[in-house]
């Protein structure tokens, strides 16, 4: 819009210029008569105030009744002077009308020119400098912060990481599991983590999702990320309560809730893991269940 408002004013700019260039042109053609019909008057009068035989002078141009000899060179003098002056006026006339066009003409380039750094500003996308004619608040252009550069893996991880084998068993979402599992096991959560949501997504109905989905939220819940990790526990518990890992995703969600101080929810979970696994609550999970309800008050 900027580009286009400029081209606007510079061409209706642009045209009157170029109509009061004109001007002097025609002044000048104007004048250009004038001063030869001048001229014609003042040679004219040089025949009559200055006759001679020595041929300088030729015979008078304004034809009429001969005008009786002057008896003084006062009127003859007084005409000639008059036309001088009339001479230099023309003279002035078109100084100024030079000067003029000289100036209009200065104008044009200098607008063609900001036009141009304009559009040369727009396509880098920056802002324009000012030129000669007008000034404008310069104003910073904001600089892109630096993106911080990516921390370089440590050697020793990444080597420790490729040591750890994916198994070949021929169910490839067993294998995804199992490899998920591994990398938990050896404690590197954030690629376990990597790793589960690969599974979990590709794989939502083979055997191991809820073991994937329950050992995901203990990557997380590991790793000091409970906010993280107590979505996938109560997902877990939802998508299937008869599911292998549902009672075990219940009260690691439980867990989640006490590292979160959220206590009021933390003892709905632990009273519903309680009811709806008793076995678990009384076997395999005994001890981790006791863990969790000394660590809050329910009421």
């Amino acid at each position: 819009m900027i580009v286009r408002s400029a081209r606007v004013l510079g061409l209706g700019t642009i045209g009157m210029a170029l109509v009061a260039t004109s001007m002097p042109a025609i002044a000048q053609d104007n004048d250009e008569t004038r001063i030869r019909k001048l001229e014609a008057e003042v040679r004219a009068l040089q025949r009559k105030v200055f006759p001679g035989g020595d041929g300088r002078y030729f015979e008078p141009e304004i034809t009429g009744q001969p005008a009786a000899a002057p008896t003084t060179a006062a009127p003859s003098t007084t005409a000639v002077t008059d036309i001088l002056a009339r001479l230099d006026a023309l003279e002035s006339q078109l100084q100024r009308l030079t000067a003029q066009y000289e100036v209009g003409t200065n104008a044009i380039r200098l607008l063609e020119e900001r036009i141009e750094k304009i559009e040369r500003s727009n396509a880098q996308g920056v802002s324009a400098p000012s030129t000669e004619t007008s000034s404008a608040p310069s104003s910073s252009v904001p600089t892109a912060s630096p993106a911080p550069a990516a921390a370089r893996p440590d050697p020793a991880r990444v080597s420790a990481v490729q040591a750890i084998a994916k198994p070949q068993t021929g169910d490839a979402g067993d294998d995804e599991y199992s490899y998920g599992f591994r990398l938990w096991d050896a404690g590197f959560f954030p690629e376990a983590q990597q790793q589960l949501t690969m599974f979990v997504e590709k794989y939502p109905s083979h055997a191991r999702t809820s073991y994937g989905r329950n050992l995901l939220g203990r990557a997380y819940l590991d790793d000091d990320k409970p906010s993280e990790a107590a979505p996938w526990f109560l997902k877990n518990y939802q998508a299937d309560k008869n599911g292998a890992r549902a009672g075990d995703s219940l009260l690691y969600l439980a867990e989640s809730m006490i590292a979160l101080k959220d206590t009021k929810r933390a003892c709905i979970a632990l009273s519903e893991f309680g009811e709806t696994y008793p076995a678990l609550a009384s076997g395999r999970l005994q001890s981790d269940y006791a863990t969790a309800r000394s660590k809050v008050k329910c009421s």
